[in-house]
């Protein structure tokens, strides 16, 4: 079905091994030059060019390259008891510590762990490492998150010396030697065979799915494998009785669409593996934010505002670093019982000013304080686009221009001397925030 299970084909090179990259030349189960059993064989294996790269544990995996006493032993990254798991080693993994698992339930599932906070800087800096060697092999590659992206390979074969697919093993083996983490690839000829070929295996898997396979190894899998289908919509579908996707095969498209609406039509297509999405580097990301949870659950507005702003500055920081502006502000809460709450207002025109996204996020969150107590509080931004539109002078708050020049102050000071150099009226003294927002690592 993908790469390590596939037959041997019937031509002069049988796939070949993923540690020494020599070509096969007959149906053996270790490499005919090194002796590993390490070996890619596929029908299609040479004429794939959509690639998803995934990096193993990402975090922890910086961690115990960092620290070697922790090669053996179950690592979370993570908050305090109060926090979620962001990312967990595979140790830690196999005893059912999962990412966004509430860190009370991850250290009752692993007591032995040993908890380590993110560091975003340091994974951030590896992040760009591993993008720039995948730029070295395409410039086509759509960063996903961090640690994973989309590449194609088409075209690329004269310019490597080799078909996409050793690229990709040899891109594995140079990620491993140089940057002391392994990833896991999937190679297709779409988009969502690819990520889905790249969750086979892990760690250091390399998996292949054919476009001749895709109906029947689809076939065989719950609908929830396909993107878009979240729990609610899987709940839907067991209602009206679809568990497989193989059911999904057999329905007409206007039956699909006239049950499920513009979702029907996505059913259609992904579960007869259609998917013409292309790979697009200039794709950018959909919204920044930035969130942190409570040591003890917060209802009392005075001592949200202080985080609030706090955050605000994280978004706006991210914003201007990036040279980018959101035209919506979104606000983000869970209660003390874990209910998700989300509220968001457009704005006139693009913002990427703290003062301004705090301004837009507390007149959210006071209508929310209402005794109610709270476990996480997030701010955020969507609508993303450049900033050379953003916040023009307010006609009508003639202060704003004061505090917007008063912000590019505090930003010159800071980048010079550091972010703690100025602090506001509403972040000074602070104490209740305990875990940074991070984003989850898969």
């Amino acid at each position: 079905m993908f790469a390590a299970m596939a037959a041997p084909v019937n031509n002069p090179e049988h796939g070949f091994c993923r540690d020494c990259l020599a070509f096969q030349r007959s149906e053996t189960r270790r490499c005919e030059r090194c002796g590993s059993p390490r070996l890619v064989r596929h029908p299609e294996l040479y004429s794939l060019h959509i690639a998803h790269i995934d990096c193993d544990a990402f975090y922890a995996a910086i961690e115990k390259r960092d620290n070697p006493a922790l090669k053996d032993r179950p690592v979370i990254i993570g908050g305090g008891r109060r926090g979620v798991v962001s990312t967990a080693c595979y140790i830690a993994r196999i005893q059912g510590v999962r990412s966004a698992m509430p860190m009370f339930k991850a250290l009752e599932l692993c007591p032995e762990a040993v908890v380590i906070p993110p560091n975003m800087e340091k994974y951030v800096g590896v992040g760009r490492q591993v993008r720039a060697l995948m730029q070295a092999l395409t410039p086509q590659v759509e960063p996903l998150s961090i640690d994973e992206a989309f590449l194609d390979l088409a075209g690329t074969q004269k310019l490597h010396g080799m078909p996409p697919a050793l690229v990709l093993a040899r891109f594995a083996q140079t990620v491993e030697r140089e940057l002391g983490i392994t990833v896991s690839a999937g190679l297709s000829y779409c988009k969502f065979l690819a990520k889905i070929a790249s969750d086979f295996r892990k760690p250091r898997g390399f998996s292949v799915i054919g476009q001749a396979e895709a109906p029947a190894f689809l076939a065989e899998q719950p609908v929830t494998l396909i993107w878009g289908v979240g729990k609610a919509l899987a709940a839907t579908l067991e209602r009206d009785g679809i568990r497989m996707i193989a059911q999904l095969q057999r329905m007409e498209r206007g039956e699909l669409m006239r049950r499920y609406g513009v979702m029907g039509d996505r059913l259609y297509r992904l579960s007869r593996g259609e998917d013409d999405r292309p790979v697009d580097p200039d794709g950018d990301a959909k919204s920044v934010s930035a969130e942190t949870t409570f040591d003890t659950d917060i209802a009392a507005l005075a001592e949200l505002v202080p985080v609030l702003r706090g955050l605000s500055e994280k978004v706006s920081a991210r914003l201007k670093k990036s040279g980018i502006a959101g035209r919506t502000v979104v606000l983000k809460l869970k209660t003390q019982d874990f209910k998700l709450r989300t509220r968001n207002r457009q704005l006139g025109d693009p913002t990427r000013l703290a003062d301004r996204i705090f301004q837009t996020g507390l007149d959210l969150l006071r209508r929310e304080t209402d005794g109610t107590k709270f476990r996480l509080l997030g701010i955020g931004v969507s609508d993303l686009s450049d900033d050379g539109k953003a916040d023009p002078p307010d006609l009508v708050d003639v202060q704003s221009r004061k505090r917007a020049l008063a912000e590019g102050a505090m930003d010159t000071l800071r980048d010079k001397f550091g972010r703690k150099a100025v602090e506001t009226g509403y972040t000074f003294g602070k104490g209740r925030e305990a875990n940074p927002p991070e984003p989850l690592d898969e």
